[in-house]
């Protein structure tokens, strides 16, 4: 038995009160990361539960009662808040995309922090101390939180997964797409200059620590410089040294006057406008800026009430003046003066498009909404023109027009502005969702693409999500996936994950036959779709009805073959399905393991992924757990 060493009332007051200073610093902490708040906030709000412990350890004087404090126990609280306070911190001022990146991992830590926390509590005497009921009784319900505490993935996490494993794809050619771009920027919180700024210290502090670059921090290091690009930040992303901006007239310099640099490229002006707060910006950045959906002025936060830029003429002048004077010379800007009114002229033809959507004349209407797809694919501020003018109600009608070359369009113009979050809830509020569905099952091979990219859009509204599954739309997606073609099939199954993360539409992609297409993609290689129908089956093995379709010889057979096989990211997501079932059906580890899973297997735990890594190795201690496995 370990010694227990004993200390007086003095060294335990110092040690309470440096305890009760970690719970007051995690309490102060704002910026969870959006992929671990939810179990940070419960994390920190279980550590308050501390408080009064504590309290009541130093107000009792154990000089005088003779009882001594093992200071073992206190010692082993301490640690484990600290180590408690050191995942909080990572998690409030880390990496946003690298946490998201290494989710299943920073869960893993929580659950570390859990059993530390616990263990330090079991070796505290609470009756010898005379702890009060009401305290020990406040201790034991946040053990009892902290052993209910189980590993999970919210929905949240599971659709930013699929949007990284298209992103990080090499072969998707949606790697590149604007709008998972902007919706992945949206869901890491990583959209504005100041989040974009601090990502780069964060990850500049993480390859520090790494010692380097790897092939993770390229990618990292990549996808921050996709969602600099949408948010209007044109440099290049360097984290060993100062911004590389575009033009040599950097506004490092003293001598420029601060008022002629624009705050967002910190860059001499060269067309300075204003924006309805009245601050000023370089058209293109400000525009771009603008176009990544931004409805705030980037320097005050304030809400924009227009969208309109006007010129600064006068400021304009005293640039030019101060260039000449300081023998400089602005860089040349094509088409000044045809922007000036640009966005009062697209306003103006937005309008008299809507107009022509409901004209009695076919020509007319047809090239309205060819008009109304560009425009709306083109940048967010058009997409709010339109639905403002009141074009989506008029878009919805024209998806029942018995015309397919009319219902494709309609339909893509639809899927356009669903990009935007608003749009989305009112296109399923004019009713859209059954007719796109429609389509789906009827129209051509585009409008099928398109409709079930629509459906996906939508559908990251979980309100959505229901609706899809009520009005039948799970078995028209589940036949383009089996039937569709390379890009309707992965349009398809992207919108069948994204719907399935609801239990309700886990058991209608069942039964709607969704497992047979699902295994075609994984024996067909050259689809490239192994990921995707991986993750697919991942989600439908978390159902019974998906363990009993799924859970077959020959299936157990596939995944084996991957395990051994496959590509990095497939032996990944074969361990992750093949870890599901198991846990499940101890009889599914027998047959992989005659199947030859082991060796492969124990290769994964060591040199695979970091997920794969840790999958193998709960996937291996789950096999020495169960019967007739050595």
């Amino acid at each position: 038995m370990e010694r227990q060493i004993v200390m007086d009332s003095s060294s335990s007051s110092e040690l309470v009160r440096e305890m009760m200073e970690v719970i007051e610093t995690v309490g102060s902490y704002a910026g969870f990361r959006v992929t671990q708040r939810k179990e940070c906030l419960n994390l920190v709000r279980r550590l308050k539960l501390l408080v009064p412990l504590l309290e009541e350890i130093k107000e009792l004087d154990y000089s005088v009662s003779g009882l001594g404090l093992p200071l073992n126990s206190l010692l082993n609280l301490k640690k484990a808040l600290l180590g408690a306070k050191k995942l909080l911190k990572n998690c409030n001022y880390g990496s946003k995309i690298y946490l998201a990146m290494e989710s299943e991992a920073v869960m893993c830590r929580f659950q570390a922090v859990y059993h530390k926390i616990n263990q330090a509590l079991d070796n505290i005497p609470f009756d010898k101390l005379g702890v009060s009921i009401e305290v020990k009784e406040q201790v034991e319900l946040m053990r009892m939180q902290l052993k209910r505490a189980k590993r999970r993935t919210d929905t949240q996490d599971m659709e930013l997964a699929m949007d990284m494993i298209v992103i990080f794809s090499k072969k998707d050619e949606r790697n590149a797409d604007i709008a998972i771009l902007e919706r992945l920027a949206n869901k890491l919180e990583l959209h504005t200059i100041a989040e974009l700024k601090a990502e780069k210290t964060a990850i500049a502090k993480l390859v520090k620590q790494r010692g380097g670059y790897n092939e993770t921090m390229h990618q990292i290091v990549d996808l921050l410089g996709k969602f600099k690009q949408i948010a209007g930040i044109d440099e290049t992303v360097s984290l060993d040294g100062p911004i590389s901006t575009r033009t040599a007239q950097t506004c490092q310099s003293p001598l420029v006057p601060h008022e002629f640099v624009c705050p967002i490229t910190l860059e001499i002006m060269t067309d300075p406008v204003i924006v309805a707060t009245g601050q000023t910006y370089e058209r293109d950045s400000i525009r771009k800026w603008l176009n990544s959906n931004h409805r705030t002025c980037p320097k005050t936060g304030q809400t924009l009430e227009h969208l309109s830029l006007a010129p600064n003429f006068a400021l304009r002048n005293l640039i030019l003046q101060w260039c000449e004077k300081n023998n400089l010379e602005l860089p040349k800007k094509d088409n000044y003066a045809s922007s000036v009114n640009y966005s009062a002229e697209i306003m103006e033809e937005i309008s008299s498009l809507v107009l022509n959507l409901s004209s009695s004349q076919p020509n007319v209407r047809r090239d309205a909404i060819v008009k109304i797809r560009m425009l709306s694919k083109e940048n967010p501020e058009n997409r709010i023109f339109i639905a403002n003018d009141g074009g989506i109600p008029r878009l919805v009608q024209l998806l029942s027009y018995p015309d397919s070359n009319i219902q494709e369009h309609t339909v893509t113009a639809l899927l356009n502005l669903s990009i935007d979050e608003t749009n989305k809830r009112l296109i399923a509020r004019e009713g859209a969702i059954p007719a796109i569905i429609e389509i789906l099952q009827n129209g051509t091979d585009e409008a099928r693409e398109n409709s079930a990219a629509a459906l996906f859009s939508l559908s990251m509204l979980d309100e959505n999500k229901v609706l899809v599954g009520n009005f039948n739309g799970i078995p028209p997606l589940v036949a383009l996936l089996k039937n569709g073609t390379m890009r309707g099939k992965k349009d398809a199954a992207t919108a069948l994950f994204n719907l399935s993360l609801n239990q309700a539409n886990k058991s209608r992609a069942i039964k709607a036959g969704i497992i047979p297409p699902l295994l075609h993609l994984l024996d067909d290689k050259n689809l490239g779709m192994i990921d995707e129908a991986l993750s697919i089956l991942l989600l439908l093995a978390s159902h019974p009805e998906g363990r009993n379709e799924i859970g077959r010889l020959s299936f157990i057979e596939t995944l084996v073959e991957i395990i051994r096989n496959g590509t990095p990211k497939n032996k990944e997501c074969a361990v992750s399905v093949l870890l599901e079932l198991g846990l499940n059906n101890s009889s599914l580890i027998l047959a992989a393991l005659q199947f030859g899973v082991y060796e492969p297997l124990r290769e994964i735990s060591i040199s695979g992924t970091n997920r794969a890594q840790r999958k193998a190795n709960s996937l291996l201690q789950h096999m020495s757990k169960c019967e007739h496995i050595p």
